[in-house]
């Protein structure tokens, strides 16, 4: 049997009728790992055939144990939201879902979340409330207090940050993307000299068992503010990308939301979460993690220009808020 292309999987997928319970219409939307398609009560996330130094997604089984443990991690933040994982088949030459055929591959079905209530949706409109907000926060330190600790070793958790934070200074300075020096290298500088400067204060998270297998990707847009709050998308396909310092990861969040225009929201958010958990970070480190954070979004906003996007100034611009942000106190 040959195997449709992720071409055909995708027209397929964008009929109303490949569906079932009479869909009227579906939106089809393309990221850098999958295809979503949007219905009027689900979403259905469609793994792309990539391989990359980050993941393979190159074989049927190796996109089937993806979903699977995407629906797995995901369920903790997010338990009513992860539905299954569907095969996509095919009898006679025809695609079906669900059906009694060979799965020629596989999807994540999720019930869709109202859009107007996804967090950078309800910034933008100014329709957050204290008490949403709070509640994210609660869920959140709720999260973090079970999620188990994910490193024991103080020093092997600071060569990792500086080594990835080298390795975002080293990705602003190339010349193809023409950033001013004068504004990434104070950040730079002062960056890798906090951490080889201040080894008690990373090591104190460590030894309090801060460092979990988080979220790893924790943007605004991945929050809704439903009656009960969820978090959806986690980062599923690299677990050493999700071991996190929980303040680093809400300061990312933060430093979104500033981003966004509403700086206290990711303000209140850490409060609740300090609150839920007992944890109040030391402020030194929560800067020193908004810049670590800059650096590493200001570098994957540039890498969007590698895709000849439409609007290249876009992405350059991006690039050099984040970068502003870090200089923020």
């Amino acid at each position: 049997m040959v195997s449709p292309s992720i071409d055909e999987k995708v027209a397929f997928l964008s009929l109303p009728g490949a569906y079932p319970n009479g869909v009227r219409s579906v939106e089809t939307k393309k990221t850098h790992m999958s295809w979503v398609f949007l219905t009027e009560t689900h979403a259905w996330k469609l793994k792309k055939p990539v391989r990359n130094d980050y993941l393979d997604f190159s074989s049927l089984e190796a996109r089937r144990n993806d979903c699977e443990q995407e629906v797995v991690l995901n369920r903790r933040l997010a338990a009513n939201v992860y539905l299954g994982v569907v095969p996509l088949t095919i009898t006679a030459g025809s695609l079906m879902i669900a059906g009694t055929g060979q799965p020629v591959d596989w999807l994540v079905q999720m019930r869709r979340l109202p859009g107007d209530r996804m967090l950078d949706q309800t910034i933008a409109d100014h329709t957050w409330t204290d008490e949403g907000i709070r509640k994210v926060g609660r869920l959140l330190g709720g999260f973090y207090k079970i999620s188990s600790s994910a490193e024991n070793s103080g020093a092997r958790y600071r060569k990792r940050l500086l080594e990835e934070f080298q390795s975002s200074c080293l990705e602003l300075r190339r010349r193809e993307f023409e950033l001013p020096a004068q504004l990434m290298d104070p950040i730079c500088a002062e960056g890798m000299e906090f951490i080889e400067q201040n080894t008690k204060l990373f090591d104190d998270r460590v030894g309090t068992g801060r460092i979990v297998d988080g979220h790893g990707d924790l943007r605004a847009e991945h929050v809704c503010l439903e009656p009960q709050p969820v978090v959806i998308d986690c980062l599923e396909f690299n677990s050493s990308l999700r071991v996190v310092d929980s303040a680093s990861e809400l300061s990312f969040l933060k430093l979104e939301c500033e981003r966004l225009g509403a700086i206290e929201v990711g303000d209140r958010i850490m409060e609740s979460y300090s609150i839920e958990t007992g944890d109040w970070p030391p402020q030194q480190i929560l800067q020193f993690y908004r810049k670590y954070h800059a650096c590493i979004r200001a570098k994957l906003a540039l890498w969007h220009l590698r895709d000849v996007p439409d609007n290249p100034s876009n992405w350059t611009e991006r690039a050099k808020t984040y970068l502003h942000l870090a200089m923020r106190d």
